[in-house]
């Protein structure tokens, strides 16, 4: 063991695996069985640590994994072959040999993508997957709807590839419900311009954790597309499965490195946008922006100390926070400090902590830093 694995943490996030399985079992649950699991773990699985992360989920039974490009393709596959991967974002020229090479199912928008697959695949002598994405409404990715048969009539004349779902991406679905149907709408009508579409046999996907506000009434959808609601933070509360009781996965920690007395009229940190009113016990944190803290929440954010309540003085700078402790008696060098998280009956949840910074959860978990160690609890789920 090495000096420094023996010291004692002064960043860290800790995530809880078996909780993972069990959202992933209660999700699963509130869906009708004929719905697939497509777990999204993109970006490290949103900070989270991909390998520890996804190995849960192939164990929990998922169907699908979904990932942003090759790179994060390539770091799941060694996991072990044969689990489903979908690449989500277009291929850049030349990565298409990935496909062949590792088994990877390809997001396709348009003719040109066709082609090149196509032609990676026959001189392989090799068959690629692909998921067809529709554009209806979102603005990115994926061919126009009303483009949508002609890139399937393509697709059907390119013989080393093989259709294995279909899908698209709503743009608002937590604030704007109407454009969301209308979305869907668009979708299904794609569906039904293209003949002999085989819906039964492949994944169909349209809604993710923040879009099922009810399941679809067309029997062509077959699969959910899940990804902070696994970890147990639910991004629309209208959502049809705001009922699932997740646990949240991720909790985030920092320690007290400094305690001192600072009298009426000290200014706070760079900056001095904060000046002390009264006789106030200061406590510095071992954790800034470099960690993940937002500096954004620069005399606006709150951390737990004891069970309380403590705010942010002063701008969050990048290895410390200025916290004040005032109403806190007995702080200590070496307390344990909850960014997010529970300590004592109190809680900050993600999207409070998030919030505080103008920002929302899927940036703040992945903007915690490499810097912050992650510490898993693998205890088996029940």
């Amino acid at each position: 063991m090495s000096h420094s694995s023996s010291l004692p943490l002064r960043c860290w996030a800790e995530i809880n695996l078996a909780a993972l399985e069990r959202n992933l079992r209660l999700i699963r649950a509130s869906l009708p069985p004929h719905m697939r699991y497509v777990a999204v773990v993109k970006a490290d699985a949103y900070g989270h640590g991909l390998h520890h992360i996804a190995g849960r989920l192939m164990h929990a039974g998922a169907d699908l994994f979904a990932v942003a490009n090759v790179t994060e393709a390539t770091a799941l596959r060694e996991l072990g072959p044969g689990w489903p991967i979908l690449i989500l974002s277009p291929l850049l020229p030349g990565e298409e040999v990935a496909l062949v090479d590792s088994d990877f199912a390809a997001t396709v928008s348009s003719a040109e993508e066709v082609l090149r697959f196509e032609a990676a695949a026959a001189a392989a002598g090799r068959t690629i997957s692909v998921h067809v994405k529709i554009d209806t409404g979102m603005g990115r990715t994926g061919v126009w709807h009303e483009e949508a048969p002609g890139l399937f009539t393509r697709l059907a004349a390119a013989p080393h590839l093989r259709l294995a779902g279909v899908f698209t991406h709503f743009a608002s679905p937590d604030d704007d419900p109407a454009f969301t149907a209308e979305q869907r709408r668009r979708f299904l009508a794609a569906l039904e311009r293209v003949p002999g579409l085989p819906l039964g046999q492949i994944f169909v996907h349209a809604d993710n954790s923040a879009g099922l506000e009810s399941l679809p009434g067309a029997s062509a959808f077959n699969a959910v597309r899940v990804g902070l609601l696994q970890f147990g933070i639910l991004p629309h509360p209208h959502s049809m499965l705001a009922q699932v009781r997740t646990e949240p996965v991720f909790s985030f920690h920092t320690r007290v490195a400094l305690v001192k007395r600072l009298p009426a009229g000290t200014s706070i940190s760079y900056g001095r946008t904060h000046v002390l009113r009264r006789d106030t016990t200061v406590a510095i944190l071992s954790a800034g922006y470099a960690d993940g803290l937002p500096r954004a929440a620069s005399n606006r954010g709150q951390v737990l100390i004891r069970g309380q309540r403590c705010p942010v003085l002063g701008r969050i700078t990048m290895d410390q926070t200025v916290v004040d402790v005032t109403e806190v008696p007995g702080v200590a060098g070496g307390d344990e400090v909850i960014l997010v998280g529970r300590q004592n009956g109190q809680e900050i949840s993600l999207t409070e902590f998030s919030r505080a910074a103008d920002s929302i959860p899927w940036e703040t978990l992945t903007s915690v830093t490499k810097r912050v160690p992650r510490l898993y609890k693998t205890a088996l789920g029940t």
